[in-house]
């Protein structure tokens, strides 16, 4: 079933015209009817998560918002999608922009925003100019300004553009930027949700959960509670890339199978030429990487569901996550090694500096996998690498520490046989994979 990309293909989507003769802004004007207090329990009935990584239930974020009489509230949008691996919400922005500002309005109506704020990426050079066009179309139908529609409801919504840095992927660092600030995460109590931006009420979402909220409005949330499994309710969008036939931006209703995902004609078509799956980071670089045998079936014998609690089973042993959905498929001549060191080199130099576990140890640890994937590693680094992310996890303001632990710490874990070769075979470890095939420089874009 699809909600959010129902009407991808249609010629001129988007344009304001063609999006509403399409059903565009229907859930819009239903919206308008209610109160704000019922777009709320509709959100929380329908049982969506957040849809940017750590999956927390957006009704009950909404929820937690302050209302202190005389002081403004603001709803914010995290367009900073950085997280390597994903790039959903770019596809929505870029082709669906109205579906996504719809979404912003009933939000901020909900939320009593009438001052909303989209902050993207600043990779994302060309995408601004469409969201505006589309702000300006919605404008001049009167669905944004002042008085939208006769209910007295006045909201604008302005794009803010980023400079690229993954930390401001961050809700309070976002919010440091947005303000004009260094984007530093904040230390958290307080929160946005008491104090955000500049210090008032804030909710920050991501342009997947925000776009969510139109169809939920138009079906009910006790109908999109239909959709999917357990707590797992509705559709979510996936990121496929890597080592796939297929790759590109999928919704999925969370109801089928890994193995499904990965081989199936609908979906990723498979691996190309005939290579054996040999692991998956499912979620986006921030989440475990696990190996094939562990991803596609459960401790169980049960085939493993693309879900957020399938996947986060503590049958999985670590357990990974569901995360932004960027789902990144490793075969046969992959190098973890590498792999986990090209991720260890990203999280390095995104690092803000702030928390000295962070600043210092994901430069350590991408210097000893440096040294490990080169041939020049001891066996006795592996242990240290492990002991560095575990000094590192939890122990930072913001996540980005566990970020960058846990791909290592998950690579050992499930592949320390490899790392142990590129020890025990130094000269074959400078030009081969884990005994498969030559480097490639194909490797590389598993964070682009």
């Amino acid at each position: 079933m699809k909600l959010l990309l129902k009407n991808d293909r249609i010629p001129n989507i988007r344009s304001f015209d063609v999006h509403r003769a399409h059903g565009g802004y229907a859930a819009v004007e239903k919206a308008l009817k209610m109160t704000p207090d019922e777009i709320v329990e509709e959100v929380k009935k329908s049982g969506l998560r957040g849809r940017g990584g750590a999956g927390f239930p957006a009704g009950m974020k909404w929820s937690f918002l302050a209302k202190p009489e005389g002081v403004p509230r603001h709803l914010v949008c995290n367009a900073d999608e950085s997280e390597p691996g994903t790039f959903k919400d770019r596809y929505l922005m870029e082709h669906l922009p109205h579906t996504f500002i719809e979404g912003m309005i009933i939000a901020s109506y909900a939320l009593g925003s009438n001052a909303s704020y989209i902050y993207i990426r600043g990779e994302y050079a060309w995408i601004p100019d469409i969201l505006e066009a589309a702000i300006a179309e919605a404008r001049a139908a009167g669905f944004l300004g002042k008085n939208i529609l006769g209910t007295g409801f006045d909201c604008e919504i302005y794009v803010q553009r980023g400079a690229g840095a993954y930390i401001c992927g961050e809700e309070t660092a976002l919010i440091e930027s947005l303000e004009g600030k260094r984007g530093n995460p904040r230390i958290k109590p307080p929160f946005p949700a008491v104090q955000g931006l500049w210090m008032r009420p804030t909710v920050v979402n991501n342009v997947e959960t925000i776009a969510a909220v139109g169809p939920i409005i138009e079906m009910g949330g006790d109908e999109y509670a239909k959709i999917g499994v357990g707590k797992s309710t509705g559709t979510k969008l996936i990121s496929a890339c890597g080592n796939i036939n297929k790759p590109g931006v999928y919704e999925i209703d969370m109801t089928i199978s890994v193995e499904e995902f990965i081989y199936s004609d609908d979906y990723c078509g498979g691996i190309p030429n005939g290579k054996r799956l040999k692991a998956c980071i499912p979620g986006g670089s921030s989440v475990p990487i696990v190996p094939a045998n562990l991803l596609l079936t459960t401790a169980k014998g049960e085939p493993r569901m693309m879900n957020y609690e399938s996947l986060a089973d503590g049958g999985f042993q670590t357990g990974t996550m569901m995360g932004s959905g960027g789902f990144i498929v490793l075969d046969e001549d992959q190098c973890v090694v590498r792999h986990t060191m090209t991720l260890a080199r990203f999280y390095n130099h995104e690092s803000c500096g702030q928390c000295s576990p962070c600043r210092e140890g994901t430069g350590w640890m991408y210097k000893i996998l440096k040294n490990i994937e080169s041939g020049k590693g001891k066996m006795s680094d592996i242990d240290l690498l492990w002991d560095i992310q575990r000094r590192i996890e939890g122990n930072t303001i913001c996540p980005l520490g566990d970020a960058a632990a846990w791909p290592v710490a998950a690579a050992i874990r499930h592949f320390r046989d490899e790392f142990e070769w590129h020890v025990t075979h130094p000269e074959e470890a400078q030009i081969r994979n884990f005994g498969l095939a030559h480097y490639a420089d194909a490797l590389e874009p598993v964070v682009a």
